[in-house]
């Protein structure tokens, strides 16, 4: 009765409106007093959960999104992206995705990207002629690659659920499928605003190249610095995550001085309510893991479907309809921690590359930040934009076919996202 215990206690809690961390360590709480596995190895778990170096990167790299996001840094980048585009049908909406993908370089969080640009970009895009939900769409949908393109705390969670992957191998691997992503958007977007007319209102000179280059050096040398530094073996993982709040802190008050005193503890209470949401559903999330490890029903369930099926083939493509679906429904972070016990031992089963399958579980968890009903980047646009979500459907259903060819190429071609480790030497 164990097993039933836990999956079902889970579903159930989930029903009644219980929080995912209590309903995660509820549900194995139960499920080891009903297997009689011992009370004392509740704290045990929770302690072993978030006693875990790499886990001391996430709070400072949400620390490090949050403070390059008022410090002015979006603001300028865009500027630069200005004056490249020009102003265009529809470059606008190419500056709003290329400024997603730098930025998504920089605070490795959708939410956190979505906000920064959508402040700066919609009421601009506005003024062009474009409607606010369609902007609310095509941030989100390019504010979710910023869990793809390196520093991502994606997958400095997946690293420390999945051991084999490191984390310097799955930041390289996520580079390539990450801009791929960010470049699938151009087509529909291009292509919606040249039908719709959107843009033509923007008939403002284009900023100046290199002034803008100048203002925004700061916030674009953010990303070689740490990915640099990791390369290099300057710093680690975590070590890049403080380089990069420090880096933050000098340019928002010494270099861009948009950061103040004050704002500067906003930063950090809003980053520590983050982290902490974050670190304690992986504490409680552990007690369900091991208990489903140590009952085999993790095991069973990947034998169970390796019996309905061994294609290969179709197995990855029912994988990629049940986490988009999922996506839809749940955080990334929650995914991560209920799926990772239950797919491991599919992907030890196919053989498949772990880091492989950490890309490909991520790109799908990029598409759920900006499918709805959740939609956790579409919340946070729709709210900058002061419009409803369901007034985005019709604009963000043409991103999400976008970016699942994108997921279909990276499936499919495993070397888009293994080549550059490979180059770097990190496999």
């Amino acid at each position: 009765m164990a097993i039933p215990t836990l999956f079902l206690g889970f579903l159930a809690l989930l029903v009644v409106g219980a929080p995912l961390a209590v309903a995660l360590g509820l549900a194995g709480t139960l499920a080891i007093l009903e297997a009689q596995l011992g009370i004392l190895s509740l704290p045990t778990n929770v302690y072993a959960g978030i006693a875990k170096y790499p886990l001391l990167s996430i709070p400072v790299f949400i620390l490090a999104g949050v403070i390059f996001e008022r410090a002015g840094v979006a603001a300028r980048i865009v500027t630069f992206a200005s004056s490249i585009v020009g102003a265009r049908n529809g470059g606008l909406a190419v500056v709003a995705i290329l400024v997603c993908m730098v930025m998504g370089g920089i605070s490795g969080s959708g939410p956190a990207d979505a906000a920064a640009v959508a402040t700066v970009m919609i009421p601009s895009m506005q003024r062009a002629g474009y409607p606010k939900a369609f902007s609310a769409s095509v941030i989100a949908a390019a504010a979710a690659t910023a869990i793809l393109i390196p520093p991502s705390v994606a997958f400095i969670i997946y690293s420390v659920l999945v051991p084999a992957a490191s984390i310097p191998a799955l930041f390289a691997a996520g580079l390539v499928p990450g801009i791929i992503a960010g470049l699938s958007l151009l087509a529909p977007t291009i292509w919606l605003s040249r039908r719709h007319g959107f843009g033509l209102a923007d008939t403002g000179p284009r900023p100046p190249f290199w002034q803008s280059f100048k203002g925004a050096i700061w916030g674009l040398l953010a990303p070689f610095i740490i990915l640099g530094g990791l390369r290099t073996g300057a710093f680690t993982p975590t070590e890049a995550a403080v380089v990069a709040v420090f880096y933050g802190l000098m340019v928002g008050l010494f270099v861009y001085r948009a950061l103040t005193w004050r704002g500067l503890y906003n930063a950090l209470a809003e980053s520590a309510e983050m982290s902490a949401v974050v670190l304690l559903i992986i504490a409680l999330s552990s007690v369900f893991a091991w208990a489903g490890s140590t009952l085999g029903a993790f095991d069973a369930v990947a034998r169970a479907a390796m019996e309905a099926t061994g294609n290969e083939v179709i197995i990855l493509l029912l994988l990629n309809v049940a986490l988009l679906g999922l996506g839809m429904l749940l955080d990334a972070v929650s995914i991560l921690l209920i799926l990772l016990p239950l797919l491991t031992p599919i992907m030890e089963a196919f053989n498949w590359d772990p880091v492989w399958f950490g890309v490909m579980l991520t790109m799908n968890l990029a598409i759920g930040q900006f499918t709805p009903p959740m939609a956790v980047n579409l919340m946070v646009t729709s709210r900058v934009a002061d419009i409803p979500m369901e007034a985005t459907v019709r604009w963000s259903l043409w991103m999400v076919g976008a970016m699942v060819v994108a997921l279909m190429l990276v499936t499919f071609v495993p070397e888009l996202s293994l080549w550059l480790p490979h180059r770097l030497g990190y496999q």
